[in-house]
């Protein structure tokens, strides 16, 4: 008898400050995957305070080796990035360049993997440019953003004790619904063509 297949879904991003909103939005978008039947894991705050990533000689730490294995053994991904000067933080966008270590994998950097999007800034342009940004780099990753990208404008009021606004919530939970329902289609496509061999 097969096993039921859950999908394993990593969420990545924050700040070092904890209660972030843009790791609220995370952390909600998760609890949405979790609810509609996937393993989540987070790797926010501390476990991002990583060296800064050389291509010559990458770091090898216990939070960069946890990282690079959360994204191995991950079927889907959620990023979420606050909006630093118009663009993605230094802090995400450095945890994203640990993808190079997985490089020499079946499935290298980030192919075969939707990954959901989140930004957030103090005023929507810099909300928005930092989520074209994101997708360019999902994109040289090899990974598939969600049609879904959410952005929310952090000078509004949005979250109430974790919980966000309608809107944001609606637009969270179809984003964490596009991750996990690409992740069953893959995983369905891979045991169909296994069948047939």
């Amino acid at each position: 008898m097969a096993t039921q297949f859950q999908p394993r879904i990593i969420g990545i991003g924050g700040t070092l400050r904890p209660g972030s909103s843009s790791e609220q939005a995370l952390r909600y978008a998760l609890q949405r995957a979790a609810a509609q039947g996937a393993l989540t894991e987070i790797i926010t705050g501390d476990a991002l305070d990583l060296p800064a990533y050389v291509a010559e000689a990458p770091a090898k730490t216990e939070k960069v080796a946890r990282l690079v294995e959360a994204l191995r053994s991950a079927h889907g991904v959620i990023v979420s990035s606050p909006g630093y000067h118009g663009s993605i933080s230094g802090m995400v966008k450095n945890a994203l360049d640990y993808a190079e270590g997985l490089r020499g994998s079946k499935f290298p950097y980030l192919d075969g993997r939707a990954v959901g999007l989140i930004a957030c800034a103090q005023g929507w342009q810099a909300a928005v440019s930092t989520l074209a940004t994101m997708r360019q780099v999902i994109h040289a990753l090899r990974g598939w953003p969600t049609p879904i990208g959410v952005v929310f404008n952090t000078a509004l009021p949005v979250f109430e004790e974790d919980i966000p606004e309608p809107t944001l919530a609606k637009q969270l939970e179809v984003l964490a619904g596009q991750v996990l329902e690409f992740s069953l289609m893959r995983h369905r496509a891979g045991a169909e063509s296994a069948a047939a061999i």
